[in-house]
């Protein structure tokens, strides 16, 4: 079995890694977000079922993506509770 200080750094490697991914989420985020944002500007006054269906599904990328850094942050916390009981 591991030692604390070896379970210790190998929480703080799967904490900096999962930092890592909230970061790349955040920028997927600001991507869909443009795009989202690009395409209402250029199917404004649409009423298009396919247009309305793509910006919809734009917005529930995107709150998928925010609901999975919320997990990660969550993750982390525990990760980092369990941590600080060693």
């Amino acid at each position: 079995m591991a030692g604390v200080e070896d379970i210790k750094a190998g929480i703080a490697l799967a904490n900096e890694k999962s930092l890592a991914g909230i970061a790349a989420i955040t920028q997927a985020s600001m991507q869909l977000d443009e795009a989202r944002n690009a395409l209402l500007s250029a199917t404004q006054g649409s009423s298009q079922a396919d247009v309305s269906q793509a910006q919809g599904l734009l917005t529930e990328a995107l709150q998928v993506l925010a609901s999975a850094q919320g997990a990660i942050q969550a993750s982390i916390s525990s990760a980092e509770g369990y941590a600080n009981r060693l």
